[in-house]
């Protein structure tokens, strides 16, 4: 397990990292990467079986940015927690950097797979856990997905999977926001009784404030959930979290935090450092 570290503080210089990268290269998803920075934190901080120094060791628990245009934020949990220098973010989305938009494995230590189109990471997951299954390894697979991505008929076919080869070394977690590209998930397809529908597929199921580190830490403390079923964290959360007038605005899903957006975004952080 690595040596945890002050999760709260490691989300808070996630956020600063993700405002001024998505503000340098003038991308997107900037409310996307700030609703998972705390369950991004708390895995690296505190939970994942992974070593800075030694990216590929062969126990290492896997993780996977399954909501790949969140991507800012995995990169910045990553340089902030050792896997490469901080510094390097400030080439993030420009022409010729390894630190692409949507979250990539080629040249960044610490990434596992490349995504981008929704549905993908928890069938890759899914793959990497029966595998790690069949070998008698220990290590586990994370697939952190967003809300609408569960609209993806892959999603519920990797899940059924999933419970049909009884992998409880398998972890979903459901940045769920409720919020997605243009609209509400309510309005674009509505998801609930979302808890029951995964019970449904055979998983075990936690509910938690994925802002709540205290929760999110518990939650990741009683893996897994249940023997022979994989388990699934529904993290209830604030799209563009930390910034008070990106939160819960469907418009930052794209918009770039600009001028005196930008100043703003960032004195909000920095003093929520004080």
């Amino acid at each position: 397990m690595p040596t945890p570290c002050d999760t709260t503080a490691l989300a808070r210089q996630i956020r600063l990292d993700v405002v001024r990268m998505t503000n340098r290269g003038k991308s997107s998803h900037v409310g996307s990467a700030l609703s998972i920075a705390d369950i991004v934190a708390v895995l690296y901080g505190a939970v994942l079986n992974v070593d800075p120094a030694d990216p590929h060791k062969p126990d290492r628990d896997r993780f996977l940015l399954s909501k790949g245009h969140a991507g800012a934020a995995v990169y910045a949990a990553l340089a902030e927690t050792g896997f490469f220098d901080p510094s390097l973010l400030a080439q993030h989305y420009q022409n010729g950097s390894v630190f692409s938009g949507h979250v990539s494995h080629k040249g960044v230590p610490g990434v596992e797979l490349s995504t981008g189109a929704l549905g993908h990471g928890l069938n890759v997951a899914t793959g990497m856990a029966l595998a790690a299954t069949r070998a008698r390894e220990t290590w586990r697979a994370f697939a952190l997905l967003s809300d609408g991505e569960c609209d993806e008929g892959s999603t519920w076919e990797a899940a059924m999977f999933a419970a049909h080869h009884r992998l409880d070394n398998l972890v979903a977690v459901i940045d769920y926001n409720k919020l997605q590209s243009l609209a509400s998930v309510e309005q674009t397809l509505a998801l609930e009784p979302f808890a029951d529908k995964w019970r449904a597929f055979g998983w075990s199921v936690a509910e938690v404030d994925g802002h709540d580190h205290a929760q999110l830490l518990a939650a990741f403390a009683r893996l897994p959930f249940a023997a022979d079923r994989p388990s699934v964290v529904l993290a209830h959360t604030t799209k563009g979290k930390g910034v008070s007038f990106m939160e819960n605005q469907v418009a930052w899903h794209y918009r770039t935090p600009l001028g005196a957006d930008f100043d703003t975004a960032i004195a909000e952080l920095e003093a929520a450092h004080a």
